[in-house]
């Protein structure tokens, strides 16, 4: 509970400043002066500053002086933490003690979903698969948000969230299939590889396109409000999406239509090659909350207890008040953006090898769970050996298995196709058959 309370309280820290720092300079230059009017009102004093503003847009005070208000008098938002770089917990009202059984989830979920990323990287690399995007440095996002969620939460993630998937329960097999697009695809091998989505396991369909899915959560929780289930919605973004014109959207939408819904910004220091030094001024996404009327909070990214506590607290206030919520995890991209980037023509080695040696998720869990007694070196190379083997296998089996039958590209669009598509699928055949050396149908489920 005194974890509870102590994220609770971190919640309005923002929204506290701004209206610290607004009230000391209305203090400072109304100073509560009186004046006097002409003798024709009888000598009456009037005091300027109890005549309240009448205006519906905006809380707050008149003044007598011009004032711009400067982006920078107010504090930086904290940076929330429970674990330090040693796994050492800082302030134990603050550890959520969790149960050995679950802690170890956490950290196999974790080195798994690495594991599983770096065999898919070098299949792209060896051309075995079209794209991909790895999840390095930010695995304690994942794992931390999606244990502090119902499983019947509905998810809107981006394409860096496998982790949430993970611990849902996305079997590898899946993960496989859907990147190497075939029969067993979810999509039935009509997206882009990373681009997951699972209906049983209440997480929507990734699209490329960047913040589309802001908005859409808007939406999407406004009706799981309606519905009155106890249900939230979760969107995670990058802190480059934060900068499109949908990300200001759905936190206007979901503010004034007051919906249970987390937004989830994974500020990783990068958009692609842009450092958040050169994508926005101000105190990053989480000090945008309070304007739109958000609770708002930050936390360390790469302590996955942090975001546990955060993510939970928001959920069950979200669900409570109807009222939607922002977390920014502080976090690090090791990895590049995705195949198709080389960050190493944008940053050094050496501040990404601090961050891959100092500062991961996955090592400052394992200090912790060393700590306790809970692991220890004979354990990890025997669980590093298996989580290989776990990954080949799925691996090996998707590689051979037939891609989807060629007329499910017509498929899923009407209940009936239309005599257009009827059309466009017939001519694809005969195109086909006349040019039949050129596509080895025998790929293809018949």
């Amino acid at each position: 509970m005194a974890a509870v309370r102590s994220v609770k309280k971190l919640y309005g820290i923002g929204l506290h400043a701004i209206r610290q720092n607004t009230a000391l300079r209305a203090t400072t230059l109304l100073q509560k002066r009186s004046f006097r009017v002409g003798r024709a009102l009888g000598q009456q004093t009037f005091d300027s500053s109890a005549e309240k503003p009448q205006f519906p847009g905006a809380s707050a005070e008149f003044i007598d002086h011009l004032e711009f208000i400067q982006p920078n008098v107010i504090s930086g938002i904290p940076v929330y933490r429970v674990m330090d770089r040693q796994g050492q917990i800082i302030n134990t009202s603050e550890d959520p003690q969790l149960p050995k059984e679950t802690v170890l989830n956490f950290y196999q979920k974790m080195t798994l979903l690495n594991t599983m990323d770096r065999i898919l990287y070098e299949s792209q690399r060896q051309g075995r698969i079209s794209f991909y995007m790895t999840n390095y440095g930010e695995e304690g996002t994942h794992i931390g948000s999606a244990a502090a969620l119902d499983p019947a939460d509905l998810v809107f993630g981006q394409y860096r969230e496998a982790g949430v998937l993970m611990y849902r329960g996305f079997p590898l097999d899946m993960f496989m299939a859907q990147c190497y697009a075939n029969a067993d695809d979810l999509g039935k091998g009509r997206q882009m590889p990373v681009h997951y989505g699972s209906k049983d396991l209440n997480f929507v369909t990734i699209s490329s396109p960047l913040a589309t899915q802001i908005p859409q959560a808007a939406g999407a929780a406004y009706a799981v409000k309606r519905e009155n289930t106890n249900r939230v919605v979760i969107c995670y973004f990058g802190e480059g999406a934060a900068s499109e014109g949908d990300a200001h959207a759905g936190f206007n939408f979901s503010t004034t239509l007051e919906c249970p819904l987390i937004f989830f910004c994974r500020n990783n220091g990068y958009a692609i090659s842009t450092p958040t030094n050169e994508q926005y001024r101000g105190d990053g996404i989480a000090a945008r909350g309070p304007g739109y009327g958000l609770m708002s909070i930050r936390v360390d990214g790469n302590d996955v207890f942090a975001v546990y506590n955060a993510t939970k607290e928001a959920r069950r206030r979200a669900v409570a008040e109807n009222q939607p919520f922002l977390i920014e995890a502080m976090t690090y991209r090791i990895g590049h953006h995705s195949t198709s980037d080389d960050s190493s023509a944008y940053r050094s080695v050496d501040e990404v090898n601090y961050w891959d040696k100092q500062d991961h998720p996955i090592s400052r869990l394992r200090h912790y769970m060393t700590a306790r007694g809970w692991w220890d070196e004979d354990e990890e190379r025997a669980w590093r050996k298996q989580s290989r083997k776990l990954v080949m296998v799925a691996f090996e089996k998707a590689e051979k298995r037939l891609k989807p039958h060629p007329d499910l590209m017509f498929t899923d669009v009407y209940d009936e196709m239309t005599p257009q598509i009827v059309r466009q699928k017939d001519a694809m055949w005969r195109h086909v058959q006349q040019y039949k050396e050129h596509y080895p149908l025998d790929l293809y489920e018949k």
